[in-house]
């Protein structure tokens, strides 16, 4: 299989993008399969969840890295990336990132950025996860035109779900526009509350309006304050909470995602 590059967007926060990141990746390499996370969010949601206490003193983060591609200078990619014990590597992010995002908007090429800097990484890797920042601004788009496959967490609830045809929209602008081949390799529901009748509507909801064009990932990640804490461990919900149901979400997505190479 060719290296496959996967980004996790949605604009809306608190969706469970980082925790999909986090536990897909590590899915994927409890598999066997050599697995790359990048963390494009400033506020390093998934660097902390991965153990790093302290962002903002690490040296080579993912700001450092894409300087050093605006310049053309050389990347050296063992000096980029970190290692998890449960073995995933992994680049980081922190608050720094937020004014790269600023500077980006005078660059040539500005959209593709990411794209060349992970262009190097996939001979090394099965899969390349990228947890995008919740926003449509420029990170997110160089998210969106690195990627082969984009894969949209959206929470049981509302309004995330009001919120996903804007998203939708920007994916199809990037394909028409920067990159044909990106496609959409699922809606992800997350946080769901299977004992109400709420979250069995919003679900009912997706299905009738997307169900036709866009794949709708068989199972629903349930709602579990387990899923919280496993940010604050640095560590993975397999490890975390191994009996639990969102371990079993993760571990049902892993091979949802892993039977598309088939």
């Amino acid at each position: 299989m060719s290296s496959k590059i996967i980004a996790i967007a949605n604009q809306k926060g608190g969706v469970g993008k980082t925790t999909t990141c986090v536990n897909l990746g590590i899915g994927l390499a409890r598999n066997g399969k050599r697995v790359l996370l990048v963390d494009a969010d400033a506020q390093g949601s998934m660097t902390a969840s991965l153990g790093i206490q302290e962002p903002d003193e690490l040296e080579n983060s993912l700001v450092n890295i894409l300087e050093k591609v605006l310049n053309d200078e050389i990347i050296e990619p063992e000096k980029c990336v970190l290692r998890h014990q449960e073995g995933v590597d992994f680049i980081a992010a922190n608050i720094e990132l937020a004014g790269l995002e600023t500077s980006l908007v005078n660059v040539m090429s500005r959209e593709t950025v990411l794209r060349q800097l992970l262009t190097p990484f996939r001979e090394k890797y099965d899969y390349i996860l990228i947890d995008c920042m919740p926003s449509l601004g420029m990170l997110t788009i160089n998210a969106l035109v690195a990627a082969d496959e984009t894969l949209i967490p959206v929470e049981a609830a509302y309004l995330p779900v009001k919120g996903l045809q804007q998203l939708l929209k920007t994916i199809g602008r990037v394909r028409r526009k920067l990159n044909p081949s990106l496609k959409i390799m699922g809606i992800l529901i997350t946080k769901v509350d299977r004992r109400t009748v709420f979250a069995r509507d919003i679900i009912e909801q997706l299905r009738e309006a997307y169900e036709e064009h866009i794949h709708i990932c068989r199972n629903c990640i349930p709602l579990s304050v387990r899923a919280a804490e496993t940010t604050a461990e640095g560590k993975s919900i397999f490890l975390h909470d191994p009996k639990g149901i969102v371990a079993q979400g993760y571990l049902d997505l892993t091979e949802e995602v892993l039977g598309y190479e088939k």
